[in-house]
């Protein structure tokens, strides 16, 4: 039951009662079953349950609690614009697919946005949200039998989360109104008529939340254990939150947007500071250096896997490292996740969407079912990957960028990667272990519970994606033949009625390798690659490097392209760091967010979508012409993305209903 503060009757109001038991165990108790309800309150005899019974007893004040966390937006689903939004996961819009998933982010990507109706808005739930933060905040010290360090425990929490809330509008809004406390039931509906506050004012008053939390030393310093309070707001949250925060703030689309310099309130006044502040990044190199020793603290770190008895190759290893980072049930690679939001391997979950066949015999036509691989990934993510030696594709000196859809026949070295005696293109071969752990292609090794050793490699998991073959999709399957592997954890396998067996996870929304990047990013920005933090820089970029089985950059810079020391120049390093983490962070819904901080949207989205063709069959051609015309580009989507595009419109009928709110530009 999510519950928020009416207050023109000062009631607690019953909106669902569709609330995972995650939220009734204590907001996110344990991240397997989802299934069960009950209501949190007692119900008086009207069925309204009064204020003052939420913060009468300490359970009923955890429940509350547990509220305030359920307005997280539900990143990595249906409702998640940076998914389908996005222009590095692909479905087509088909009644088949409606069935399973939201697909309203093509509309996104597809630029209908509009402003009568906006798509995946969040304002409304958002400020619910921040209202009954604030109830929480103005009553819980109301409680008779809480202990005084519960309830400076829970403020923290609260604050955190409304800081967090704050964030999220001003990401989709920019500069929004701040609500730092409930109105009054008898307020002047004069003052009721907010108007939006200015960005820079917007980021301030976000931080302060944070800052006010982390002064009450009393937000836990390690990751919590019990699985009953996982996704629970630690310190190392609240300093790497703050951290991103402050990164966003110092970016280009917030910091000296001269595009935006006419959004003005009623009164004239400006909501964007048109002059860059360069100290704003030193502020967030500063925050960012203070999260990871804080995460370090705790023992976060990136995730390596380590076998049990099983005897695997360093390919395999970096492999399962890389895919368990992400999908890995609360690893140490994981600051904050949110156990509302569960990848799951049932109908329409995000592991189911991203999973293909996975039948180890190949021999056979494809077979109707459930399971389809229905999202896919364009070419050009594909083609984003680094090369083996750590550097584009279109830099590195041993390749002819010419030759990247020749076709070309995998031997026995391929094998771990690439089946043995399978053709496909010059582009799939010499790619880094990102690639490979991340995306799945046709040919390409699926690594996988079954094969527990790699004596007989034969028997390793492989994609057929023709359209005669198992993994083609007849129509309905998976359109550009790859497919975002990193979705689906390692052990995933099918079960005998065509459907997903596999564990689910919790959607992260913090990871260290993300923090890493932040930082580097921070002090390039502020500094540039040589200056007083030059050697962190390299050292933590590096680090994420590393797990993914690269050189360093230096090295791998001087060693395979024509551009040695390339990396000397502010502006050619905060190229590398934004290719790092568009990388090593595809498919989270990371992307999407960056490539509008960076103000580089439209020349991302300039490139059209593009897939094979995945109709061809094997059986109409010799296999020599099956491939050509199978590794031909077929037009998915061509994209445009204009300055409107930077930030949602705020709802045509909120604005008639409150004239003091200016609508964004272009809207």
């Amino acid at each position: 039951m999510l519950i928020f503060n009416d207050m023109k009757n000062h009631k607690i109001i019953e909106i669902t009662k569709k609330c995972p038991s995650i939220i009734k165990n204590f907001l996110l108790a344990t991240v397997i079953g989802l299934n069960a309800c009950g209501d949190w309150l007692d119900v008086v005899p009207e069925g309204i349950a009064t204020l003052d019974m939420a913060f009468t007893t300490k359970t009923q004040a955890l429940k509350y609690l547990g509220t305030c966390y359920s307005y997280m937006p539900k990143n990595g689903g249906g409702s998640d614009p940076a998914l389908l939004g996005s222009d590095e996961i692909w479905t087509r819009n088909t009644p088949h697919i409606r069935l399973r998933f939201s697909v309203t982010g093509l509309n996104i990507s597809e630029g209908m946005q509009n402003a009568a109706n906006p798509l995946l808005p969040r304002w409304s739930s958002l400020y619910q949200g921040l209202r009954v933060c604030n109830t929480f905040l103005e009553n819980i010290q109301n409680v008779p039998d809480l202990m005084p360090f519960e309830r400076d425990l829970w403020t923290a929490e609260v604050l955190v989360l409304k800081a967090y809330y704050h964030f999220c509008l001003v990401q989709m809004y920019g500069p929004v109104p701040l609500i730092r406390e409930n109105l009054p039931i008898d307020v002047d509906v004069s003052t009721v008529k907010v108007e939006r506050e200015p960005v820079d004012d917007c980021f301030s008053y976000i931080v302060e939340l944070i800052d006010q939390a982390v002064r009450m030393n009393i937000l836990d310093s390690e990751v919590i254990s019990p699985e009953s309070e996982l996704g629970r707001i630690t310190k190392p949250v609240a300093l790497t939150l703050k951290a991103k925060i402050l990164v966003t703030a110092a970016s280009p689309l917030f910091n000296g947007n001269n595009d935006q310099v006419t959004l003005k309130n009623r009164d004239g006044k400006p909501l964007f500071n048109a002059t860059e502040d360069s100290d704003k990044w030193r502020i967030a190199l500063e925050a960012c250096k203070e999260a990871i020793e804080a995460c370090h603290d705790a023992r976060l770190a990136l995730y390596r896997y380590t076998t049990t008895g099983i005897s695997f190759s360093p390919t395999i290893m970096t492999d399962l490292s890389l895919r368990e980072a992400f999908c890995g049930r609360w690893n140490s690679d994981i600051i904050w996740a949110n156990t509302q939001m569960i990848a799951t391997p049932g109908d329409g979950g995000m592991i189911f969407m991203s999973t293909p066949k996975l039948f180890p015999d190949k021999t056979y036509a494809w077979s109707s079912g459930q399971v389809c691989a229905y999202f896919a990934v364009p070419v050009k993510i594909a083609q984003m990957f680094h090369t083996s030696h750590g550097v584009p594709l279109e830099e590195d000196n041993t390749r002819d960028v010419r030759n990247l859809y020749h076709l070309r026949t995998a031997t026995a070295d391929d094998a771990l990667y690439i089946r043995s005696g399978r053709t496909t293109i010059d582009m799939h071969f010499g790619r880094e272990p990102r690639f490979y752990s991340w995306v799945g292609f046709d040919g390409g090794v699926w690594f996988g519970a079954d094969v527990r050793t790699e004596t007989n490699i034969s028997n390793l998991r492989w994609l057929a994606m023709k359209a005669n073959e198992i993994d083609g999709n007849q129509g309905q399957g998976n359109w550009s033949g790859y497919i975002p592997k990193k979705h689906v954890p390692w052990e995933a396998q099918l079960t005998a009625d065509n459907r997903v067996d596999a564990t689910s996870y919790a959607w992260p929304i913090l990871r260290m390798s993300d923090l890493y990047l932040l930082y580097a990013e921070a002090i390039n920005e502020y500094e540039g690659p040589k200056g007083a933090n030059s050697k962190e820089l390299f050292d933590y970029i590096d680090m994420v490097r590393d797990r993914a089985g690269l050189q360093g950059v230096k090295f791998s810079w001087d060693n395979f392209t024509n551009k040695r020391g390339h990396y000397d120049e502010k502006h050619n390093m905060r190229e590398i760091i934004q290719r790092e983490r568009m990388i090593e962070l595809a498919f989270e819904g990371q992307r999407f967010w960056d490539v509008r901080r960076w103000k580089i949207a439209p020349e991302i989205y300039k490139t059209s979508l593009e897939g094979w063709n995945m109709l061809v069959s094997s059986l109409e051609y010799s296999d020599e012409e099956a491939n050509r015309i199978f590794y031909t580009p077929q037009l998915l989507l061509k994209q445009e993305f204009g300055i409107r595009d930077y930030f949602w419109p705020i709802r045509t009928s909120d604005i008639d209903i409150n004239p003091n709110l200016v609508q964004n530009i272009g809207w």
